[in-house]
């Protein structure tokens, strides 16, 4: 473990143990009953995969992790990957009380979630995009991280890390679930948060951003909306079923339809002012919406 004024890196499993209080039954995996750590103000920094479970009063900022009125606050949750920074808070590097999960990239080995751990995108989202879970929710979370315990205080044999693997992905495939609902219960804010997006992309292209090919981004669009570009791809998913290269490109062709209508604008002229490679390739994609061809749409309303 190195320590500056800022940062506590934690290199292994069996280090985190040692600073918390754990007992080391697998040098890849642990669950960690957190008994106020006593790391004040510094950040902490895993080079594995940490899971955090805590009761929102634990949080001690009275708001915690960007729960809200319409957020269950019975418990937070909070997925950290391998070398990201993590403080709870300006007072406190961890919760005073909850669970740490750790586990080491080299545990997946060999195991089905290796190849599927990417997919569990809220290993992304910030601090503030945490889960907040209801009652019902977090005893489900809870079973899950006791059987972890009880695998992990068995004899380590051949079987040990794929029980395990098949353990986490059962608790990540649970927290998918209740991440999908807290973007149902979060119905009004998401919608407030697309209609700010929408505003954006209408001001990129009422302002002629687009010629040459500068197409805004998903990174763009999320870090103007205060939001991890995770984050925002799996709200706009949930919210409207479509990528962001998707929903842009719905969204410039309809703004193309706008600008036919025009006079003076041929397809070609719209083709540049929205940032399309040629009017060939415009056409192309104009006509697999619409069904007729930017040219023929433009003399059939004019």
């Amino acid at each position: 473990m190195e320590t500056t004024h800022t940062t506590i890196d934690i290199k292994t499993v069996h280090e985190c143990n040692r600073c918390l209080g754990g007992k080391t039954l697998h040098p890849q995996a642990s669950l960690i009953n957190l008994e106020r750590p006593g790391w004040k103000g510094v950040a902490v920094k895993f080079e594995f995969y940490a899971i955090l479970l805590f009761e929102d009063k634990a949080a001690g900022d009275g708001c915690c992790c960007g729960r809200r009125y319409y957020d269950f606050a019975c418990a937070t949750m909070v997925f950290l990957t391998p070398g990201e920074m993590f403080r709870m808070s300006s007072t406190n590097t961890l919760p005073d009380k909850g669970w740490l999960l750790a586990f080491h990239p080299d545990l997946l080995c060999r195991t089905s979630l290796r190849k599927h751990i990417d997919d569990y995108t809220f290993f992304h989202y910030r601090k503030e995009e945490a889960l907040h879970l209801s009652q019902r929710e977090t005893a489900t979370v809870t079973g899950c991280l006791q059987h972890i315990e009880e695998e992990l205080h068995q004899p380590i044999d051949s079987h040990t890390a794929t029980i395990l693997a098949r353990h986490i992905q059962l608790l990540l495939d649970y927290c998918t679930r209740y991440y999908e609902r807290q973007f149902i219960t979060r119905e009004n804010k998401n919608k407030t948060l697309l209609s700010k997006m929408e505003h954006l992309l209408d001001g990129y292209i009422t302002a002629g951003q687009l010629q040459g090919g500068h197409l805004p981004t998903a990174e763009w669009c999320a870090g103007q909306l205060g939001l991890s570009a995770a984050y925002f791809a799996d709200l706009l998913r949930m919210e409207t079923g479509k990528t962001f290269a998707e929903y842009f490109q719905f969204k410039r062709l309809h703004a193309a339809k706008q600008l036919l209508l025009q006079p003076g604008n041929t397809p070609a002229r719209v083709a540049n002012r929205l940032g399309f490679p040629s009017v060939q390739y415009f056409t192309l994609l104009f006509k697999k919406l619409y069904g007729i061809a930017p040219g023929d749409y433009r003399c059939s309303v004019n």
